[in-house]
């Protein structure tokens, strides 16, 4: 992933491989936004992260995420299984030819909000979005098989202001 996105960004961009269990090697406040897009579901517990995300944001500053939708993985494991408790399920993701056992963590909707908001965040946008429509052409087999479904949930939550800035 690191060499592809090197290839495409080219060598005058900072890249950063890191473990987000661990203290993310960036100063508090570094960041207007971060995003994390797909990366979430991979994590048994949030809190440390989005600590750690929430501490290199500014305040102000935004946290953009998208994870697997909650409730289509709800139904793709067993329906019958309870919404509400956490569970960890293995997914094959095949890259090059070659595939790879992924593990994510399936969650409530409630289990991710309640984590965004102990992390400090205000929430500002839940999104269940749909491909856009330009991606029809591009990927017409994709395009057609995610139009109609829920697939992603998207949030963008806020590092709110510092209680020692004034708004006037």
């Amino acid at each position: 992933m690191l060499e592809l996105a090197r290839r495409r960004l080219g060598d005058d961009t900072a890249l950063h491989v890191v473990n987000l269990n661990d203290r993310l090697p960036f100063a508090d406040g570094a960041f207007d936004d971060v995003v994390a897009s797909l990366v979430l579901h991979y994590l048994e517990d949030w809190g440390p992260t989005l600590a750690e995300m929430r501490r290199v944001l500014r305040p102000g500053g935004r946290l953009i995420a998208s994870v697997n939708h909650p409730f289509v993985e709800h139904l793709a494991q067993n329906p019958r299984h309870n919404y509400f408790t956490t569970t960890s399920y293995t997914s094959e993701w095949t890259f090059n030819g070659k595939s790879f056992p992924m593990i994510l963590w399936r969650r409530s909707l409630h289990a991710m909000t309640d984590a965004l908001t102990s992390a400090g965040f205000r929430l500002t946008v839940i999104d269940e979005p749909q491909p856009d429509p330009a991606a029809r052409e591009l990927f017409p087999e994709d395009y057609q098989d995610l139009s109609p479904k829920l697939s992603f949930l998207c949030f963008v939550a806020e590092a709110p202001p510092s209680a020692a800035s004034s708004d006037g």
